[in-house]
């Protein structure tokens, strides 16, 4: 049931630690705060990663993973909802020390957990007798930051939008495929990858991206979505990276979506839509 992830050598499993708990699908401003008040603690710190839990992740585990090593967590642990909605409260809670013995624990405001998200934070206390650390909730513009929010600005294309709330560009990872080629034909070849089966899907478009190859950031412009011009209903993300030349096939590629810039539409041939590309890499470069 549980898969856990150790990111570096400060955490062996027994040893005490710091834990954050929620469902962590990604890492919005608001956990980054969770986290930075769990890092001062000392205490290696893992953080909870419940997949399936509301629909589909913003991120996938292996995402996930990026995003908790990189803010300096030394472990993750992913539960799937399905096996664990039907826990009580006090199954859950010793779930928790059996597997990790926590010194201290770090969850919102809202955290609720267990069958029927009966269990609270206070229950959490009383029952493990570990320290319970609650953090308000977090606000910008009045409104509480959740991945709920993430989610409804990523189904309206605005990225940048989601970037801020999420401290970083939403980012898609994953193996880069052949396609048809039809890119380098108009010189704009591209790197194609499969939107990940269960993970959140932003407005098909086409977005103002970054892509980092062999130590190089690279400016770009991705379409997620189908070909219209090409009458291919295929929905693939293909980026254009802008100086990149060389070859990715079977590479993994993180896509960092920064801006919307225009919607999909079908062009009357491949000179039209080169054209159009040309357009859109130079607002990239611009930055208009």
């Amino acid at each position: 049931m549980l898969k856990r992830v150790t990111f570096d050598e400060k955490y062996q499993r027994g040893a005490p630690c710091a834990l954050l708990l929620g469902g962590f699908d990604g890492m919005h401003v608001g956990h980054r705060t969770l986290l930075a008040a769990a890092k001062g603690t000392g205490l290696p710190v893992g953080v909870m990663a419940i997949s399936g839990g509301k629909g589909e992740d913003l991120f996938t585990f292996e995402e996930r993973e990026e995003i908790f090593s990189s803010l300096g967590a030394a472990f993750a642990f992913e539960l799937p909802f399905p096996e664990i909605r039907d826990l009580s409260p006090a199954e859950f809670a010793d779930l928790l020390v059996r597997e990790f013995s926590p010194r201290a624990l770090f969850c919102g405001a809202d955290f609720r957990f267990g069958k029927g998200a009966a269990g609270t934070p206070e229950f959490l206390k009383e029952h493990t007798h570990v320290s319970v650390h609650v953090e308000k909730l977090f606000c910008m513009d009045g409104e509480k930051v959740s991945s709920g929010t993430v989610k409804k600005l990523l189904s309206a294309g605005d990225a940048a939008g989601a970037a801020r709330l999420l401290g970083e560009p939403f980012f898609l990872r994953g193996e880069v495929i052949e396609d048809r080629q039809v890119g380098r034909t108009i010189g704009f070849p591209t790197a194609n990858i499969l939107y990940p089966a269960g993970k959140y899907p932003l407005k098909k478009a086409v977005y103002e991206s970054r892509a980092e190859v062999d130590g190089r950031v690279y400016k770009g412009i991705t379409n997620f979505g189908s070909r219209p011009t090409f009458h291919n209903d295929r929905v693939l993300t293909e980026t254009y990276l802008d100086g990149f030349s060389g070859d990715l096939y079977g590479r993994t590629l993180d896509v960092r979506f920064v801006r919307f810039l225009r919607d999909i539409r079908a062009f009357r041939d491949a000179d039209e839509l080169k054209g159009q590309l040309e357009t859109d890499i130079g607002r990239v470069r611009r930055g208009n």
